[in-house]
């Protein structure tokens, strides 16, 4: 009898396809095997996200496509799991009845007892649970690639910021311990990862409740409690010898300090990119949100970071038409934009979610008004985008190597340590396979990647940074 198979969909950030991955894994030590889509796997899963209201129409219209393939064959399983099936609970039942599981944010590890209870349930099984009971990456995972790995150094968020769930979602921020995370940096890299991904809801401010509790003990090479233990962290992971490559996300402005650039400009494996949310540029609309930094301390942060980090590559989200957003407002944005000159920009028109307190503030934008702005605020930031991309041209920088690219089979697909997307000539060497670092002349730059030339393979990563083109000078907004 073959084994059965399954299919995972993905919605939302990184965390949820850290999440994915572990789901994955577990499946698969309960012996189940990949399939190539939902149409004929045996089981599937849906990882969801409730950051934005598209969240919700997505999952649903996913869920009615697979009713009818339900109905056709009863053993078909259905699984919904993550943030929006942690915010809806019983409502996914309710609204897709044909779902066999419900699990929250909170018990991924416990999916084969619910798996095991659905074989002899009459109605979907549904499994809310309050507070995390295992920490995701303590479970089984099956990663997409071989040279890269997510790693979760801290679940939940402690913040307040008015627009968002997540922390309603996925509770309290709870940090793993730094010799947790070390030992699984070491067995990634013993297993082939080059490069790892460092997760948490506020990276900064990882490792607070390990100092509150007595738990933080000495993360790096000096035991420096004066600095943050992420930065300890990060000096750590530093002297992993085999780890080519470290990145993070997502980081607060408010908690973004000194000595964390100072570990990214120290510790050669930590790449020269930094995803900095500023969300809104008006001082006013930054209060409604409870972000807890000015537009200048946040400018200041992009100017110190490019002052300690020549070259870093700075990209950033924006919320446009937030409650009670002025065409001042929305002006005084543009005006940081200009000022920071973000190398990438996520854009999003603002989207009221059940539960958070911007959904009853007053000021609600109509959606012509958003969207206007939302066309205005994305153009400005593409083209500054295109600019940087431009400013590559000509330079020669080490990619790491992902696989063929998506549209164009003749080409490989890789990425610089600024996070720049490069497709370079398949010259049928093998040199270009994915995980290799190789070193390309960048040759000309479009919308979202640039194209490049392969000058030679490298078998190990440089340890300096790449020569970068002109600084961005620092300048002022109003506040």
């Amino acid at each position: 009898m073959s084994a059965r198979t399954y299919f995972i969909r993905t919605f939302g950030c990184q965390m949820n396809e850290h999440d994915s991955e572990r789901a994955a894994g577990v499946l698969e030590t309960m012996g189940y095997q990949p399939a190539g889509d939902a149409e004929s796997a045996d089981l599937v899963l849906f990882n969801t996200c409730a950051v934005r209201e598209n969240a919700d129409n997505k999952l649903y219209g996913q869920l009615s496509q697979l009713k009818p393939l339900k109905q056709a064959d009863p053993d078909k399983t259905v699984v919904v799991g993550g943030c929006l099936a942690q915010k809806d609970q019983q409502g996914v039942a309710e609204q897709a009845p044909w779902v066999d599981v419900v699990y929250g944010t909170h018990n991924l590890g416990r999916l084969p007892q619910l798996l095991g209870q659905a074989d002899s349930a009459e109605l979907p099984v549904v499994e809310i649970l309050e507070q995390t009971e295992t920490f995701p990456s303590a479970l089984p995972a099956r990663r997409e690639v071989a040279h890269h790995a997510w790693v979760s150094i801290s679940i939940g968020c402690d913040n307040t910021c008015t627009f968002c769930i997540v922390p309603q979602l996925r509770g309290p921020e709870k940090s793993r311990k730094v010799g947790d995370v070390l030992t699984e940096v070491h067995q990634l890299v013993a297993d082939g990862v080059t490069e790892i991904t460092l997760l948490g809801q506020n990276v900064n401010s990882y490792g607070r409740d390990l100092v509150r509790r007595g738990e933080a003990g000495v993360a790096g090479r000096t035991g420096d409690r004066k600095r943050t233990l992420f930065a300890e962290l990060l000096y750590a992971l530093g002297d992993v010898d085999g780890l080519h490559r470290i990145r993070f996300t997502s980081p607060h402005p408010k908690d973004f300090s000194s000595d964390v650039l100072a570990a990214m400009r120290d510790v050669p494996a930590v790449c020269e990119q930094l995803h900095l949310p500023l969300q809104a540029g008006s001082a006013r609309v930054l209060r409604r949100m409870q972000r807890s930094y000015t537009p200048q301390r946040f400018l200041d942060l992009v100017a110190e970071a490019r002052e300690t980090l020549p070259g870093v590559a700075i990209s950033t989200d924006i919320i446009v038409g937030f409650p009670g957003e002025t065409e001042d407002d929305f002006e005084q944005t543009l005006a940081v934009v200009e000022a920071a000159r973000f190398d990438s920009a996520f854009t999003f028109e603002y989207s009221p979610r059940p539960g958070t307190v911007a959904a009853e503030m007053e000021g609600h934008l109509d959606s012509l008004t958003i969207n206007a702005r939302y066309r205005r605020l994305s153009a400005r930031t593409r083209e500054l985008a295109a600019e940087s991309s431009a400013r590559q041209v000509g330079t020669v920088q080490t990619l790491l190597m992902e696989g063929p690219s998506k549209r164009d089979a003749s080409r490989i697909t890789g990425r610089t340590r600024g996070n720049r997307v490069v497709h370079v000539d398949d010259d049928g060497s093998g040199a270009l396979t994915p995980g290799a670092f190789v070193n390309a002349r960048l040759t000309e730059a479009h919308g979202h990647y640039l194209l490049g030339e392969a000058t030679r393979a490298v078998a190990q990563p440089p340890v300096a940074t790449p020569a970068p083109p002109g600084r961005v000078p620092a300048a002022s907004a109003r506040s």
